[in-house]
């Protein structure tokens, strides 16, 4: 039987845009951000931004894209739930706001049934045990999130809005913008309009409800899609519209570091099996700040009802168990990666994309061949034979707006104008392991089938011994050169597991702890875990080349708990957890 495995970013066929504003001019990139999942009639459904459609699954591994015309295609944050045993669609509008009703979702029978008297952005709407249907939207530096009943005939408001969420950086070091909680240098024209018309305010946006018993959580986003600090917080309270009160576990979905970094904006939901999954945006934001990707985590609520995400190791295999599964114990299949800083070759390559920025282990940087002729290769050498059992190649948009026809259908959007590319673009590759390098074996061939699969995931039959890897190019995405942002192995090496890593450090303020650990002789990188408690280290942040960290996301007045594990291919050896008051 096929393993259920899966590794972020989702490998999706993420839309391309033609996106064109007054400052940055025109830029061709893939994305997608902001999902909705719901399971509705034994499918589970995934609406995202700038998708054209949606993609639909039977079992959260294998995702087929479903186009649509029938739904906008350029509103952001589209918003999906079951309300009166069919899909009630929305999405962000400046002007009042539209809402679709599918029962059929495949045979594409999306109606608009009413106009809302209200103007919404990032909306999510929530229909209680009890029937009556709530709406909460906003994406803004300077208003909260709020809430209000609608009626569920006509989806207008029962009443006035109420106020529910705004920001609180004075006491959240997680809500403070830029990467790494560092204050954002903006530079150019651009840069000091931002300034004046936004400064260091984070966006607070991304609402969406969850019930769990008698206890209401109200999620939400900050502080903005562009960081590698983006991530999800909470409120909970006892009702739809609360009173409601700040979790100090927030937030419980980030992911500051690794390969591909953000989890913020996304949707909380269940299994057939009753598990619950956490999906959410991961940002690349190099060619556009909204070039986004989409992340799928396993989530769940403990024993005292706190909301959680395992972040772990996040951009590393996941299994997807057919059944009830622990989300801590059962996640992971034991895969650790082999080819960070592996030796790197390629047939060709541009200026400034050198091979070795396949093997860093970012998102945001890529090698890109010298020529745009099908049959240019990248190559790896892992040092020494290993145990091989998946590998993932992730491309990146380079150059395309010189080669992508410019769309005729530009709409004007946040920030500019854009289009969405209808069809999909080719991906083809062909991957190959061999102990030599002389003689190689083809586990993976794509080329002259035209699959789109930008972060194509392959886990092989059966482990295979291999030392080197290499990736040949077939057609690109508009004629385009073979760009890859991380030709990643995993599986596991002959080595030993490290040793133990031992953290120190103290409270810089009440919002940042500084840590630091000695190097552990043999590690690839140091996977750093936090929380408020011993037994509640929720947090994550995962290092390479690095034995220090600043961790800006604390809540203030809470004393928090961290470990440093450090981790080879061999596996990962835990550490110690101290308290920094």
């Amino acid at each position: 039987m096929t393993a259920r495995i899966v590794c972020n970013p989702l490998d999706l066929a993420y839309r391309y845009q033609d996106v064109r504003t007054p400052f940055a001019g025109r830029s061709v990139h893939r994305e997608a951000a902001d999902p909705t999942v719901v399971f509705f009639r034994g499918r589970y459904f995934m609406f995202a931004s700038m998708t054209r459609g949606f993609w639909y699954s039977d079992d959260l591994v294998e995702w087929t894209l479903q186009p649509s015309e029938r739904i906008p295609a350029i509103d952001y944050a589209p918003d999906v739930r079951e309300v009166d045993g069919a899909l009630l669609f929305t999405a962000s509008r400046r002007t009042n706001g539209r809402f679709f009703r599918s029962v059929d979702p495949l045979a594409d029978d999306f109606e608009e049934v009413a106009p809302s008297d209200i103007a919404f952005w990032d909306p999510d709407t929530f229909q209680d045990d009890d029937g009556r249907l709530y709406l909460y939207w906003g994406c803004s530096h300077k208003e909260p999130i709020q809430g209000v009943e609608l009626d569920r005939a006509t989806l207008q408001r029962i009443g006035e809005p109420v106020p529910l969420i705004a920001a609180d950086t004075e006491t959240r070091g997680w809500e403070r913008t830029g990467d790494d909680y560092v204050p954002v240098v903006r530079r150019g024209l651009m840069g000091k309009v931002m300034d004046a018309y936004i400064g260091d305010a984070p966006f607070i946006e991304g609402a969406y409800m969850t019930r769990v018993g008698d206890r209401y959580h109200l999620q939400y986003a900050g502080p903005g899609t562009q960081f590698n600090t983006y991530a999800d917080g909470a409120y909970v309270g006892d009702g739809p519209l609360g009173p409601f009160v700040y979790d100090p576990h927030s937030p419980f979905s980030s992911k500051p570091g690794g390969f591909i970094t953000g989890a913020g904006h996304g949707s909380t939901f269940q299994d057939r099996h009753g598990n619950w999954w956490h999906v959410a945006t991961m940002r690349v934001s190099v060619n556009a700040d909204f070039e986004r990707r989409i992340g799928l985590f396993p989530a769940g609520f403990d024993d005292d009802g706190v909301l959680f995400c395992n972040q772990n190791f996040a951009d590393y295999p996941m299994q997807v168990p057919d059944r009830a599964f622990d989300p801590w114990t059962e996640a992971s299949p034991g895969w650790m990666l082999l080819s960070h800083r592996a030796v790197a070759i390629a047939s060709s390559s541009a200026d400034g994309h050198d091979p070795a920025l396949a093997t860093d282990e970012s998102v945001r940087t890529w090698w890109v061949a010298g020529t745009d002729r099908p049959g240019e290769w990248l190559q790896l050498d892992l040092g020494a034979e290993a145990t091989v059992h998946a590998l993932q190649v992730n491309l990146a948009d380079h150059g395309l707006a010189s080669r992508a026809p410019k769309r005729r259908d530009l709409a004007k959007a946040t920030f500019g104008k854009r289009a969405v590319f209808p069809d999909p673009q080719p991906t083809e590759a062909r991957l190959e392991l061999s102990l030599d390098g002389v003689e190689w074996a083809v586990v993976h061939d794509t080329i002259g089938t035209r699959e789109d699969a930008p972060h194509a995931f392959v886990v092989l039959p059966e482990a295979r011994r291999a030392r080197y890897i290499r990736v040949t190019a077939g057609a690109m995405p508009f004629g385009g050169a073979f760009a890859v942002s991380g030709l990643r192995v995993f599986g596991l090496a002959d080595v030993p597991l490290p040793g133990a890593a031992d953290v120190r450090g103290e409270r810089r303020d009440p919002r940042t702890a500084s840590l630091r650990w000695d190097a552990v002789p043999g590690v690839v990188g140091y996977n750093v875990r936090y929380g408020l408690s011993p037994d509640k280290l929720y947090h994550s942040w995962l290092v390479y080349d690095r034995t220090d960290l600043e961790v800006g996301s604390l809540n203030a007045g809470h004393p928090y708990w961290f470990a440093v594990d450090s981790f080879n291919g061999a596996g990962v050896t835990p550490g110690a957890a101290v308290c920094l008051h």
